[in-house]
């Protein structure tokens, strides 16, 4: 089975493909860009996105081998998401916290300027980097309805659209303020999953993101950092944890990752002991194989279970970090 590994590593993609014949083959793509956020098209995987810290958005139409310039150039871009409903359809999320819309990959772009008017926006407010401002983590877009959308604030909001982001709601209650990863489940609407800064680490909703509800039982620690759903069993779902910031992204994480399963109280997994001493800053589901779940880890390496992550192994290659975005395809 031929797999793609795209990680964001700060500077440029670490790819990683496996043909089963030559084996792994490892390189950097978009060498020397700060790459933020990965998206690849539900209806052309060969299809990527990459949003940038000030060069706006890249498409590749190659599976990741060749890259051009796709808008919003001077942009600061945190989040993609393309469409599984309509072919070309993408919205980018940025910093100042607004979010674009484009229905032709990205030749084109306009405001969605109902984002602005979000309740109690004015406070919005990241701790994260200089200038302290606000922006969009991440959107994510139903698999059963085209109009619904779901979009996370760094340390602000998780809001909702059911317009196809041309009016949003306030902030969701139960939903975490300072998201950090947030995805709607790869094929049943109903579910939708969040990990979080504030408010216990961990959320989900199971009537397509209009409520949501808290899981902290079994957690050690409350700073969420990424979360994954199975792509067969949305009950379910994955989530990594850290004691603060601090730790998360620091040389010492002291981090923790668990899985949840039909609303039990969360199970630790792994591949060593918790805590463990290096941080799994992006997870990734495979949409065709059941049970298999990837972590990235802040060293670069990356991690695979074929069985809920009861069992792991590691890859064998290494990149120079992972920064958050992760795909598997």
């Amino acid at each position: 089975m031929e797999r793609t590994i795209f990680v964001t590593t700060g500077s440029g993609i670490g790819r990683a493909h496996d043909d089963a014949q030559q084996g792994w083959q490892v390189h950097t793509v978009l060498p020397g860009e700060d790459v933020r956020c990965l998206a690849a098209d539900p209806l052309n995987p060969q299809v990527i996105y990459a949003g940038t810290q000030g060069s706006g958005l890249f498409r590749s139409q190659d599976s990741g081998l060749t890259w051009q310039r796709a808008g919003l150039e001077g942009q600061v871009v945190k989040a993609v998401a393309a469409s599984p409903h309509q072919e070309g359809l993408l919205y980018a999320g940025t910093r100042p916290a607004y979010i674009y819309i484009s229905e032709d990959q990205g030749a084109n772009w306009r405001e969605l300027e109902g984002f602005r008017e979000i309740p109690n926006r004015f406070w919005w407010f990241s701790p994260a980097e200089s200038p302290w401002q606000a922006y969009v983590q991440a959107i994510t877009l139903s698999p059963a309805d085209p109009a619904v959308l779901l979009a996370g604030i760094e340390f602000g909001a998780t809001i909702r659209s059911e317009d196809g982001g041309r009016t949003w709601s306030a902030h969701l209650q139960g939903a975490l303020r300072d998201c950090h990863s947030l995805k709607f489940h790869a094929s049943d609407g109903d579910w939708a999953y969040e990990a979080g800064g504030t408010g216990g680490g961990a959320s989900y909703s199971r009537d397509g993101g209009r409520s949501w509800h808290k899981t902290k039982a079994g957690l050690a620690r409350n700073y969420g950092v990424a979360c994954a759903a199975d792509p067969q069993r949305p009950e379910v779902w994955y989530v990594s944890v850290a004691p603060n910031p601090g730790k998360a992204y620091g040389d010492e994480p002291q981090a923790y990752l668990y899985r949840a399963s039909a609303g039990a109280d969360w199970q630790a997994i792994g591949w060593e002991a918790h805590p463990m001493s290096q941080m799994p800053i992006a997870l990734e589901t495979a949409p065709r194989s059941p049970g298999h779940l990837y972590a990235g880890t802040t060293r670069g390496q990356v991690w695979q279970s074929a069985d809920y992550g009861d069992s792991w192994q590691k890859l064998p290659f290494e990149f120079p970090a992972a920064w958050r975005s992760m795909l598997i395809l």
